[in-house]
């Protein structure tokens, strides 16, 4: 498909500054091969320090985009810096757009928009690839590109992977939401976190010891996050280094450790994270997880 017969999507740049334009236009130039309208935000390659322009000028950007209501609304890249602008963010103006069909998509420091966007008003986007990261890279990964298509084609409708053993059986249904650990749990005690019961709360990480991947989680479980969901589906936790300290210590320990204090069913394996190969998942979505032996399905 060519000659942007799947409609606008529009690159932003949120949280970190891009350091290298080249990675931005190959996957401008790779977007629209697949079929998209593709423009660029004026401020996606600006910079302040380590952030994509200063706070000001990074909220403009967003509240840029929400006015242009583009098909698609693309994320360059993570980082950080979205937590600077949630308090000054136009929630209403950012809803509308997702009413006259944008769809905000990216994962890592993107968690904090679409968790604000479900906390604040009731609907949020997808937890998706990046712009540089999955198309700007040496090469693009078929299943990352697939999916995302097929998201934003609105023919997606499940998303299935293998995980490990002991959940055979398993059923439940209730809305999903999650993403990046840190961002979750960096939001706890505000406004901007939404307060999800009964749901299915998927969770990654990237640079995170196993110890503070099990920090994390046992601050979600302590302030009864974790407690009052449905299930929890445990995406990719990579990139960091063993300690001489460890001595057998693992993230299957962390886990270990945390199953052993909660009820709720902790599932492993869900390709998603900051990973070369990653779904796409629509947060704020009623959905229904199923386990049949060791095969999982995540379908809306």
């Amino acid at each position: 498909m060519s000659g942007a017969e799947r409609g606008s999507l529009l690159l932003f740049t949120p949280a970190g500054v891009v350091a290298r334009v080249a990675p931005l236009r190959l996957a401008q130039r790779r977007l629209e091969a697949l079929g998209y309208a593709v423009g660029v935000d004026e401020a996606a390659t600006a910079r302040h320090q380590r952030f994509a322009g200063d706070d000001e000028r990074r909220l403009q950007a967003l509240h840029r985009v929400a006015e242009a209501a583009p098909g698609v609304a693309l994320a360059t890249r993570g980082g950080y810096g979205l937590t600077r602008l949630l308090d000054r963010l136009d929630w209403p103006r950012l809803a509308r757009s997702i009413e006259r069909g944008t769809r905000w998509v990216g994962y890592s420091d993107m968690t904090a928009l679409h968790l604000g966007l479900l906390a604040h008003a009731g609907v949020s986007g997808w937890a998706g690839p990046l712009a540089i990261a999955d198309f700007g890279s040496e090469t693009v990964d078929e299943v990352t590109c697939g999916c995302f298509v097929e998201a934003m084609d609105g023919t997606l409708e499940a998303i299935g992977f293998r995980t490990a053993a002991g959940h055979d059986g398993l059923q439940r249904r209730g809305t999903l939401w999650g993403g990046n650990l840190t961002m979750v749990c960096s939001l706890l005690g505000t406004p901007h976190l939404p307060r999800v019961r009964g749901g299915v709360l998927f969770l990654e990480d990237v640079n995170e010891h196993p110890y503070r991947v099990e920090r994390h989680l046992l601050q979600l479980l302590q302030a009864g996050v974790i407690g009052a969901q449905k299930a929890v589906v445990l995406g990719q936790f990579t990139d960091w280094k063993p300690s001489p300290l460890d001595r057998g210590y693992s993230l299957r320990s962390a886990l270990e450790a945390l199953r052993s204090r909660t009820s709720t069913p902790i599932l492993t394996g869900l390709p998603f994270g900051h990973v070369a190969t990653h779904v796409s998942l629509p947060v704020g979505r009623r959905v229904e997880l199923v386990v049949q032996g060791r095969e999982a399905l995540i379908g809306w």
